[in-house]
């Protein structure tokens, strides 16, 4: 498996961690669910260093762009992320945290949603 992960810095954009939050509850999970491929994504918020970001657990490679929607956060931001990491995974392991309980631990995990079918335990 393969595993993306992107971070923009906010400091100096019109966008706050409240208003990507906002968008990203009315305008992009849905967008997301079909995407061939993809198995988890996870926005992420780091209010610390004020900054706001996505990971991206893939079967395989990440597919061609004309498969992917729209990249919401480039678009709102108005520039490509700071940070891009990309790494394989080595496995990972279904039903170790609920996506409920995720949930309950806070704000932070508030818009956590699977996207995909049961992970399982592949490649352990």
């Amino acid at each position: 498996m393969r595993v993306d992960v992107a971070w923009w810095h906010l400091d100096g954009t019109p966008q706050t961690i409240d208003s990507m939050r906002a968008h990203l509850r009315e305008n992009t999970l849905d967008h997301w669910t079909k995407v061939p491929g993809l198995r988890l994504k996870i926005y992420l918020a780091d209010r610390e260093q004020n900054r706001w970001g996505a990971m991206m657990l893939w079967e395989h490679e990440r597919p061609p762009l004309d498969q992917m929607p729209p990249n919401a956060a480039l678009a709102l931001i108005g520039r490509p992320p700071d940070v891009r990491v990309t790494f394989e995974a080595e496995g990972t392991v279904e039903g170790l945290y609920e996506l409920a309980t995720l949930q309950a631990l806070g704000p932070a995990f508030a818009d956590v949603q699977v996207i995909g079918g049961p992970i399982g335990a592949e490649g352990m």
